[in-house]
This record gives C-alpha cells, sequence and structure tokens, in this order.
C-alpha cells in the first residue's frame, strides 16, 4: 500500500514538473521568462522548455497591432472654447520585457499620453482651425506619442480623430453657418448653372441665326437666279414672238401684195372704193368740214396716169400688170382663194359702166368749169362730191362689160 502511495506521488511529481518545464507559446504572442526572479529571455510562437521550479513565464503579452478608443475628451481651444475629441490610438509592443518592465499599465499610460499630447496640440489652435486641421493634428499627435512611448517598447502607428464636437450653441452657430454656406454653395452653382445654360443658349441662337441667314442667302440667290433665268426666258420669248410676228405680218404682207397681183385689181375699182369712202370720212366726228382744192381734178388724172395708159382718144385705160410666177406661187400659198375675194362686185360693176357712160359723152363735166375759177377757191363737200364724181370719171378707162371682163373667173361669167 504504502508503495503504491509512494509511486503515485512519483508519477504526481513527474507530471508536475513536466508541466512546469513545457510552455506552449501561440502565434502572435511573446512570453516574458524569468528565472528565480530575474529576466533571462523573450520567446514567442511554439513550445517552450522552462527549468522546473527555476524558471516561470512572467508575462504574455498580445504582439499584435491593438487599436483602442479612448472616451471623448473635453478640449480648450486657443479662442477659449471647449470641445469634446474622441481619438483612436492603433499601436503596436516591438520589446515585450520593456512593455512589462517599462510601465505599469502600458494601455492606461497610452490614453494618458494621448489625452495630454491632444490637449497640448489642440490648445494652441482656434476652433475653426481644429475644425479644419484634422491631418496637422493627427500627425503631430502620432509623432509625440511614438517618442513618449518607445521607451515602453510601443510603436504608435497612427492616430485618428473620430469626432469633433463643440458646444450646443456653437454647434448652432455652426449649422446656420453651413446652411448659409450651402445656399451661397446653391445659388453659385445655380448662377453657373445658368450663366453656362445662358452661354449655350446664346451660342445656339447664334448658331441658329448663321444658319438662317446663310439659308435665307441661298434662298435669295436662288431666286435672283430664277429671276434671271425667267427674265431671260421671257426676253427669248419675247423676241421669238416678235420675230415670229414680224416674219407672219411680213408673210401676210406678201400674201397680200401678192393675192392683188394675182387678182389684177383695177384702177377703176380702187378709183370708187376712194370716192366712195369720202362721205363717210366727211360724216366722222372729228371733222366739221372737208375742203375739196380747185385742183382736185387734175389729181385724180394725175392719179390716174400713175395706174393707166392714156389711149388715142385721149382716155386712161388700164393695163394690169402680169403676175409673175413668184407671185403667183406666193399667191397660191396657204388657200389665198379661201383669203381674198377678188371677184368684182356687181354694185361696184354698174358704178363702172355709169363712169363709163359719162366720160364717153363729148361735152365738158361742170366739174371742170368750178374748178375753173381759180386754183385756191375751195368747194364744200356737200356740192363738190358729184363733180368730183363726174371728173374722177373722165380718168377713168373704159372697160369691158362684167360678161367680158377677162379677169373674171369662169363662176363669176355664168352669173
Amino acid at each position: 500500500m504504502v508503495a503504491t502511495i509512494a509511486v503515485i506521488l512519483v508519477l504526481i511529481l513527474i507530471a508536475a514538473v513536466v508541466f512546469k518545464s513545457i510552455a506552449l507559446i501561440p502565434q502572435g504572442e511573446a512570453a516574458v521568462i524569468e528565472r528565480l526572479g530575474s529576466y533571462t529571455r523573450t520567446v514567442s510562437g511554439g513550445l517552450t522548455l522552462l527549468v522546473p521550479f527555476i524558471e516561470r513565464v512572467r508575462a504574455r503579452v498580445d504582439t499584435r497591432e491593438r487599436v483602442v478608443s479612448f472616451p471623448p475628451q473635453a478640449v480648450i481651444t486657443q479662442d477659449n472654447l471647449t470641445v469634446a475629441i474622441d481619438i483612436v490610438v492603433t499601436f503596436q509592443i516591438n520589446d515585450p520585457a520593456r512593455a512589462i518592465y517599462g510601465v505599469d499599465n502600458y494601455l492606461v499610460g497610452v490614453e494618458q499620453i494621448s489625452v495630454a499630447t491632444l490637449r497640448d496640440v489642440v490648445g494652441g489652435m482656434t476652433l475653426e482651425e481644429t475644425l479644419t486641421s484634422r491631418e496637422t493634428i493627427n500627425r503631430r499627435l502620432r509623432g509625440e506619442l511614438d517618442a513618449a512611448t518607445a521607451k515602453w517598447g510601443l510603436r504608435i502607428s497612427r492616430v485618428e480623430l473620430k469626432a469633433i464636437d463643440p458646444p450646443p450653441s456653437i454647434q448652432q452657430s455652426m449649422e446656420m453657418q453651413m446652411k448659409a454656406d450651402r445656399e451661397k454653395r446653391a445659388m453659385i452653382l445655380t448662377a453657373e448653372g445658368q450663366r453656362e445654360s445662358d452661354i449655350k443658349t446664346a451660342e445656339g441662337e447664334k448658331q441658329a441665326r448663321i444658319l438662317s441667314a446663310e439659308g435665307e442667302k441661298h434662298a435669295a440667290i436662288l431666286a435672283a437666279e430664277a429671276e434671271r433665268q425667267a427674265t431671260i426666258l421671257r426676253a427669248e420669248g419675247e423676241r421669238a414672238a416678235k420675230l415670229l410676228n414680224a416674219q407672219g405680218e411680213a408673210r401676210a404682207i406678201q400674201k397680200v401684195n401678192a393675192a392683188i397681183k394675182s387678182s389684177e385689181v383695177t384702177p377703176e375699182v380702187l378709183t370708187y372704193q376712194y370716192l366712195d369712202k369720202l362721205p363717210q370720212m366727211a360724216q366722222g366726228e372729228a371733222s366739221t368740214m372737208f375742203m375739196i382744192p380747185s385742183q382736185f381734178g387734175d389729181s385724180l388724172e394725175l392719179f390716174a396716169k400713175a395706174f393707166a395708159n392714156k389711149d388715142e382718144d385721149g382716155v386712161f385705160r388700164y393695163e394690169p400688170a402680169k403676175a409673175d410666177d413668184a407671185t403667183k406661187e406666193m399667191a397660191g400659198q396657204d388657200d389665198t382663194d379661201a383669203w381674198f375675194e377678188t371677184a368684182t362686185d356687181p354694185e361696184i360693176a354698174r358704178a363702172v359702166a355709169e363712169a363709163r357712160a359719162v366720160a364717153n359723152k363729148p361735152a365738158e363735166s361742170p366739174l371742170s368749169a368750178e374748178l375753173g375759177n381759180g386754183p385756191e377757191a375751195p368747194n364744200s363737200l356737200g356740192s363738190g362730191a358729184g363733180s368730183a364724181t363726174e371728173t374722177s370719171a373722165r380718168a377713168i378707162d373704159t372697160q369691158p362689160s362684167q360678161a367680158e371682163d377677162p379677169t373674171l373667173h369662169p363662176e363669176q361669167k355664168q352669173e
């Protein structure tokens, strides 16, 4: 029994010795080893053997980067305004032995040094500078904290100001100012937008006017060109119309002349028509008196000489000119027989016969006696019309009757 107890005690002692001689250090941690109460070494990551009852693990330290947030700290600015500032400090333990032996509690030490450094930095700034200089404050805090905690084996990697809260009255003023600033910026942006819009609108109107002017210019050019072409075409048309009209008139005159030549109109007919028109000329509204000069008979004689030859008996007889081939050809074109009636009117033939009878009388005509009173003694139309007729009849040659007229067509001879 005693032996059994002894064996058990030996086993317990062996287990205790083994337990005391082995230390397992996880990754990311470091262990400070003391031997007989004195620092001997720092181990990290793995299995560590210790001398039983002589060496021990003094402390285990987390060597990973740690983020510590401290409560809001009341800080007075240079313009005597109290602000509450929350800071976040990120640090890492580089030397576990210094962190264990250099300071009682390095977390409290980091907090106190951070608050003191923050008050020192912010105390030299105004509220506006504090609110607008976060990067400057962070940089200064990190530098001063890193220098202060280096002896503790700590490395300050980053310091951030999480919040800066001014007093409520200041917050209201700031909110009003921020609101005014936002409204100001909004007005500026609105004005800038309106200005840009006006510029774009003006540019668009300018381009529209330019395009409209270009369009009007091209339209005016096209209209002017069209008017010029129309004027040219109208002038060409008028010229062609005048040319055709002149050619038509010339052709008509040629055809009329040819028709007259081919029809062999006698001077007796022309004289009768002339004498027949004298009363109508005298009856015109613009004529109140028609004077016949005393030499009217001589004029008729000259008129007869112009169109006839004097025969042996002293009477002028008209021999119509023979129409040449060109005249006959001209007269035969375009159905001129249907245009002009060349047959002698029966009334004209009777008048010509009467004129022949008067012309064959041996006695002198009374008209010659009246005309002999003086070269300038005028007679009225009413008293001289019959005498003029008798005098003109003397100048008319005796022509064959209608049945013997060689110029008449066969149809007229049958009538």
